[in-house]
């Protein structure tokens, strides 16, 4: 039971992570300031990415695709802000984590945030 708890409670934080590096890029490049909305993002990106990235030979790249288009439909601004959205918040993941986990030492990842 205990190891059922603990892996909902990495789940949960990560997602949370993965939102917030969303809601900081959304904020900045498409200035939508919603932190639920970008949680759910995170999710359905993870999902994208996790239904495509196993494909032979192509799977990165298409993952990547899903996971900006997952962006794209969430978020004002065409492909481009998505993609900045997705660059930023890339950014802030990596910084998100290495305060958790460098400085409070925590070892969690970032759910939704492909690559983090």
């Amino acid at each position: 039971m205990v190891p059922v708890i603990g892996s909902l409670v990495a789940f949960v934080v990560a997602l949370l992570v993965g939102g917030l590096a969303i809601y900081v890029a959304a904020s900045v490049v498409a200035d939508v300031e919603d932190y639920s909305h970008a949680i759910l993002t995170a999710l359905v990106g993870a999902i994208a990415w996790a239904l495509t990235a196993w494909i032979p030979l192509f799977g990165p790249l298409l993952a990547l695709i899903a996971w900006v288009w997952v962006i794209n439909w969430r978020y004002p601004g065409g492909w481009i802000n998505a993609g900045l959205i997705g660059l930023i918040a890339w950014i802030a993941a990596l910084a998100i984590l290495f305060v958790l986990n460098a400085v409070f030492g925590l070892g969690v990842g970032a759910f939704g945030v492909p690559g983090v």
